[in-house]
């Protein structure tokens, strides 16, 4: 099938362009909008001191600036480019929908911006592992020897990676499903799509619509469509993408690898895809042990990554070396302590049940401390995937009793201390109650399958906060 073209980038000269939200991407957005002569009004729903501050700053480089009303689509508007996080079904794109009006969120504009030498995209998104295969894969291009950055919803913005005085050879792009719902022109070199499962359907308002957005990574592929051997929806994904010519669909697999995939045997990384005579060779790529942490989910990232740089021509030396190189970011299966054979580790990136399961599967037994905000999830296919692994369960947050109940359901032997409490501090008294409950070669998890913001601001807070108090608990221990 041939490829859906889309319009170039307008004339910005005179444009009326509504930007859609402050923050992060709203910011750079309004101003390379006006640098290219737009008549640009930012719109956002909050009227905060630091929207002010920032109000004015764009103000003074004569964009106007609307504060406490997101809502009301500005008069004349020709193009809106939102922030990501805008769900959209909200007043002002049902506006613009009938206006006429297109909608692009800041991974648009900065694909519409991109220069005509402006480097290809490597591009990863799924419900969970992006960053960390993202990372991977700018490790991996660094050590062959390439000029790359990780951008999107990590790292570098992309506009700034686009617009910027830097030259790169490759990106390495990570993709939420919030920002390739509004991508409708994207056409990465390669992209993959780690796994799906339930999450953010309060935004996307099915799981099939979830999907979609996720699947528009492949749209116009030039080289590789990368998918996960073991979620058969990544698969559909790529035989319902519109793709270029030639471009070849690479699984990746925790089994050994047939023909146009890469996997494990015997403890080696292996690629069966970017080599001759893809039905009898296999060429190693790097050993289990060069992943760092090697539990079967990061295994599955750093395949999906190799195959990515494999798909961009990179040596396998540079998969091995970069592997090697790349250290997660914390709150990923971090171990903190180990304390009186029980060690302690924070995963407190894990916010949904996708997440949760792929840790609680790299230890047994556990002592799990889960809970906070459930976003619309359940917790009946965790648990009975897990409940086997389980020491004892520590739950706290504003839906605990979620997976209280699901685990009164399938593990019901399993012993729960149910802490009736929101506050920061209840971490403290978390860790406590797990280490009271841990015997020596047990793992107290922190894996919360949960969101955070019940009771931190952010997820990475949560996990600074379970790390101080088994730093806290170790100390008294040695006291």
């Amino acid at each position: 099938m041939g490829i859906r073209k889309v319009s170039e980038q307008p004339d910005w000269q005179g444009k009326r362009v509504t930007v859609a939200g402050l923050g992060v991407s709203g910011v750079p957005a309004a101003r390379a909008l006006r640098a290219r002569g737009a008549v640009v009004t930012v719109v956002n729903d909050g009227d905060d001191e630091r929207s002010r501050a920032q109000a004015a700053e764009l103000e003074a480089a004569g964009i106007t600036v609307r504060l406490g009303d997101g809502a009301t689509l500005p008069a004349g508007t020709e193009l809106v480019v939102t922030a990501p996080g805008w769900q959209p079904d909200k007043p002002l794109f049902r506006a613009a929908a009938e206006a006429g009006v297109e909608i692009w969120g800041d991974v648009e504009l900065a694909w519409r911006l991109r220069g005509p030498d402006a480097a290809p995209w490597l591009a990863v998104t799924g419900t969970n592992g992006k960053t960390t295969t993202v990372r991977m894969l700018a490790s991996i291009l660094e050590a062959a020897g390439l000029k790359t950055a990780a951008v999107g919803n990590i790292g570098v913005s992309l506009l700034d990676a686009v617009l910027g005085d830097e030259k790169y050879d490759v990106l390495a792009v990570e993709l939420s499903s919030y920002q390739l719902h509004w991508a409708p022109s994207l056409r990465a070199h390669s992209g993959a799509v780690l796994n799906l499962a339930p999450d953010h359907l309060d935004w996307h308002g099915s799981m099939e619509a979830y999907a979609a957005d996720k699947g528009r990574i492949y749209e116009g592929n030039t080289v590789a469509c990368v998918y996960n051997v073991a979620d058969r929806a990544t698969e559909d994904l790529v035989r319902e993408a519109d793709v270029e010519e030639g471009c070849r669909a690479i699984g990746f697999t925790l089994s050994a690898p047939g023909p146009s995939e890469l996997g494990v045997v015997e403890g080696i990384l292996v690629d069966r895809a970017f080599v001759a005579d893809r039905q009898k060779n296999a060429q190693e790529l790097a050993e289990v042990a060069d992943v760092q942490p090697p539990a079967p989910h990061n295994i599955a990232n750093a395949l999906a990554a190799a195959a990515l740089a494999r798909a961009f021509g990179v040596a396998p030396q540079a998969v091995r070396d970069g592997l090697r190189a790349f250290r997660p970011d914390p709150h990923r299966i971090e171990l903190v302590e180990e304390i009186e054979g029980v060690a302690y580790v924070d995963d407190s990136k894990a916010t949904n049940t996708h997440a949760a399961e792929a840790s609680l599967a790299s230890y047994d037994p556990i002592v799990w401390i889960a809970g906070g905000l459930a976003k619309g999830a359940s917790f009946d296919e965790l648990v009975q995937a897990s409940a086997k692994r389980l020491r004892a369960v520590v739950l706290m947050g504003k839906e605990r009793g979620l997976i209280r109940e699901a685990l009164a359901r399938h593990a019901p032997e399993v012993p729960v201390v149910d802490l009736d409490r929101t506050d920061t501090g209840a971490m403290s008294a978390a860790v406590q109650e797990a280490a009271a409950l841990a015997r020596p070669g047990d793992t107290v998890l922190l894996a919360p399958a949960c969101a955070s913001m019940d009771m931190f601001a952010n997820y990475n807070k949560r996990g600074e906060a379970f790390a101080d108090a088994v730093r806290s608990l170790a100390a008294t221990g040695r006291a």
